[in-house]
């Protein structure tokens, strides 16, 4: 981790930001689950953010990316149980009401409060409930809410996602901390996911948006559990400079700053697909060999994305003829006779053939909690690393009955 630690606290361990997190009962008034959440920074803050590519945006999302165009935000408001997403003109008028909602509780200008939804689509937020929870919260807001935020924002999530990390530079210790959601609709090019990450690092917004976007493309633009992509994925990233640690392009400060970032999306987009909808296994897909990492993220992505192997690793069914049939309708260009794959420890092709490996050990190795297939396409420069879950028939079930 290049010195960097990890630290209690969340979304709350950098330098003067607070959480809340209230239960509206956002989608069943009967269920008094928490299920909205604030975060706000005590000074405005630089903002970045990377949203769904998904051509059906959520009005959240449309509201924004206007934000992260100004570049400085102090505070994001989100809600679970409902999306506000296909909800045309009413749904953009409802985010920015919320978002001048909190503006008017924190004192500060609605151009610098960020808004997320997740939950069922199609439906119009329930706004009494939505503007009595931004109240609650704004009243809640205290240095240890970002644990009860983490949950806040879940679904069908069965854990909530909270991690911090901190580092010592010259200037003094930095902290970046984060919050995550997201279990299914989990596909390439982000997820049905929401982020949200602060720090009290100095670093401009376009750095800090440069930053994320290639930390996003090596972590959560790197995981899959199902193939779909949401109207709502959001990762934003809020930096104070609370530490007075400045961090500025081509520095060694920066470098290691990104490191960090990395680390923790890294960790949290892993988070995501361990509690993957009905997930029973870990999938490490590693590919080599191939003539640039575009091409390996590629070929990872296609294994990934298999159902044919999504379900043999649920079944702990070593049948690498799927993996490598993925691989070799994937579009990358590579020379089948040099293709090798590995499940566990457990080579079972080489050169385009199959080894003499033993069926036992291979099956023993697709009967782990945590399976790594390693698959080599050549002796070219290109790596990727993509994570997945298995696709199980409790998958089937959670969605059969997402809406009732």
């Amino acid at each position: 981790m290049n010195g960097w630690t990890g630290t209690d606290g969340g979304v709350c361990a950098p330098r003067g930001f607070l959480a809340a997190a209230a239960a509206m009962g956002i989608k069943n008034p009967a269920v008094k689950r928490v299920d909205c959440a604030l975060i706000c920074s005590d000074r405005p803050a630089a903002v970045a953010g990377v949203f769904t590519t998904n051509r059906v945006k959520a009005a959240p999302v449309l509201w924004d990316q206007g934000v992260c165009v100004h570049g400085t935000a102090r505070a994001i408001f989100a809600n679970s149980g409902n999306a506000n997403a296909c909800t045309g003109e009413r749904g953009i008028a409802d985010a920015r009401e919320t978002a001048a909602r909190v503006a008017a509780r924190l004192d500060t200008p609605v151009t610098e409060v960020l808004v997320a939804s997740t939950g069922v689509i199609g439906v119009p937020l329930p706004m009494e409930r939505i503007l009595a929870g931004v109240d609650a919260c704004a009243a809640a807001l205290s240095g240890f809410g970002s644990s009860e935020a983490a949950r806040a924002i879940m679904t069908t999530d069965t854990v909530p996602k909270e991690m911090a990390i901190e580092r010592t530079f010259p200037e003094g210790t930095a902290r970046i901390g984060a919050i995550a959601k997201g279990a299914g609709m989990i596909a390439p090019n982000m997820a049905t996911m929401l982020c949200f990450i602060t720090t009290d690092a100095d670093v401009s917004p376009r750095l800090l948006r440069d930053m994320l976007g290639r930390v996003v493309n090596r972590s959560f633009n790197c995981i899959c559990v199902d193939n779909d992509m949401s109207t709502n994925d959001t990762v934003l990233v809020l930096a104070n400079g609370a530490s007075g640690v400045i961090i500025r392009e081509g520095t060694e400060n920066a470098r290691i700053f990104e490191e960090g970032l990395e680390y923790l999306c890294v960790q949290m987009a892993q988070a995501l697909v361990r509690d993957g909808e009905g997930a029973t296994r870990f999938v490490t897909i590693e590919v080599t060999g191939a003539a640039d990492d575009r091409c390996a993220w590629t070929a990872a992505q296609s294994v990934a994305r298999s159902m044919l192997c999504k379900t043999a690793f649920y079944g702990g069914d070593p049948n690498w003829g799927r993996i490598a049939c993925a691989v070799g309708y994937s579009g990358v260009i590579f020379e089948p006779d040099r293709l090798c794959v590995r499940i566990g420890d457990v080579t079972v092709m080489a050169e385009g053939l199959p080894t003499d490996y033993r069926e036992a050990d291979a099956a023993a190795a697709m009967k782990e909690r945590e399976i790594h297939i390693g698959i080599s396409l050549g002796d070219g420069p290109g790596r990727a690393v993509c994570w997945t879950s298995d696709l199980s028939t409790e998958y089937v079930r959670i969605n059969a009955d997402y809406r009732t």
